[in-house]
């Protein structure tokens, strides 16, 4: 009889030639647990997923009572659901006045190519600027925005009128002009290795949007739901976006995304043609019963309040010499070390030793560190000691 790894290998579609083949057999927590008793502390969190822990009480009690209703029903948009509702509903409670109206997608990569189309058909306009090393999703029109010309090539030709600038880079800003449909930016570029924008740059970029007509996307699907130590980390530079991309951390575990507008800019969709942007799963109610319940517990447990302290005691005890650097903001951390080689044995000693790690798209000389916002003080330590021995290891 085949093994789970077997089957895996034999029937599942890889993404790469050197999966990391850890088998799970259940989560608690931060913990992942796999099915000979490992145990491992989860220092990524399904990559800023499971910002509450896994399988958080609160989020198991919302979809035990939302499987005795009613699973999915018909397309969004339709039929009024409970779920969706009160999400909607308490999600915009917590934005500016100006984000007033949300649409509910299964995905991040899904938000993002929303919001492209609203941005066009709202401005008239078809040009869009992205950041170089951005990552946005790996559909089509999303992938027109990766600011890395080696994920292209293969997939030739994409989108027209995509144009990238630097990011953090104030030279750049003048590219945008009054035949800029939307500029889209992470609030912190995740996959580029944790890059953190000056305040100054992310105003003047909103300045010079307004001055030309254009839109702002802030694409918060790594940053949202507290990450940051703010709930959006827009919050940080005191602007506000005209769209803003959700997901990740906003489910609870449960696969939701969104896009967030202003109700003139999303009313786009609905005429010219009718049913201008459509899905069948978007805003399950399952999913939309657990990201409020995951959204509840962020805001009446405060997590966010205790994030920069977290964070500090991680840059505390991450002290070792081939460690160049501590990049990033609240508890999205970046490790920066010399080599892929070294960080994949970094990687490889620390899932060895109980602690998940991993790197990132377009920074492979770095370790990520994004935990769940619940990890306590001791995990922490614990977690940090494994890196810091991983690092000794790998040279």
């Amino acid at each position: 009889m085949l093994s789970n790894r077997q089957l895996f290998l034999l029937n599942t579609a890889q993404t790469s030639y050197s999966p990391r083949l850890i088998e799970i057999e259940r989560a608690e927590g931060v913990y992942l647990y796999g099915p000979n008793g490992e145990k491992y502390i989860d220092l990524v969190s399904g990559f800023a997923v499971s910002n509450i822990g896994h399988r958080h009480p609160k989020v198991l009690e919302a979809l035990s009572e939302q499987l005795a209703k009613y699973l999915h029903v018909t397309v969004y948009g339709e039929f009024v659901q409970a779920p969706q509702v009160q999400f909607a509903s308490k999600l915009l409670s917590l934005l500016p006045d100006h984000l007033d109206i949300v649409y509910f997608t299964n995905s991040g990569t899904e938000a993002t190519e929303g919001a492209m189309k609203i941005a066009k058909k709202y401005t008239g306009r078809r040009e869009i600027i992205a950041a170089e090393k951005a990552y946005h999703g790996s559909t089509q029109g999303a992938l027109s925005l990766m600011g890395n010309p080696e994920y292209h090539r293969a997939y030739a030709p994409l989108l027209p009128g995509i144009r990238f600038i630097r990011y953090n880079t104030a030279e750049d800003i003048n590219q945008i002009t009054s035949t800029t449909a939307a500029v889209i930016l992470e609030a912190v570029q995740g996959e580029a290795g944790i890059r953190v924008p000056d305040s100054a740059y992310m105003q003047a970029i909103r300045k010079r949007c307004d001055e030309t007509g254009a839109l702002l996307i802030f694409d918060e699907i790594q940053t949202g739901f507290g990450r940051t130590g703010e709930l959006f980390a827009f919050t940080h530079y005191g602007i506000v976006p005209d769209i803003l991309l959700l997901a990740k951390g906003m489910g609870g575990g449960m696969p939701i995304g969104a896009f967030v507008a202003n109700k003139a800019v999303m009313d786009v969709i609905k005429d010219n043609p009718m049913l201008g942007h459509i899905t069948t799963f978007g805003g399950h109610p399952v999913s939309c019963a657990a990201a409020l319940a995951s959204l509840n517990v962020i805001v009446d447990n405060r997590l966010t309040e205790d994030v920069q302290r977290k964070a500090n005691l991680f840059r505390q005890h991450l002290q070792h010499p081939r460690i160049r650097e501590i990049r990033g903001i609240g508890l999205m951390l970046c490790l920066q070390l010399d080599s892929f080689i070294q960080v994949e044995k970094v990687s490889k000693y620390c899932a060895e030793h109980g602690v998940i790690v991993d790197w990132f798209l377009h920074c492979d000389t770095a370790l990520r560190i994004a935990p769940p916002l619940t990890i306590d003080d001791n995990e922490i330590e614990i977690a940090c000691k494994v890196i810091l021995d991983g690092i000794t290891f790998a040279g």
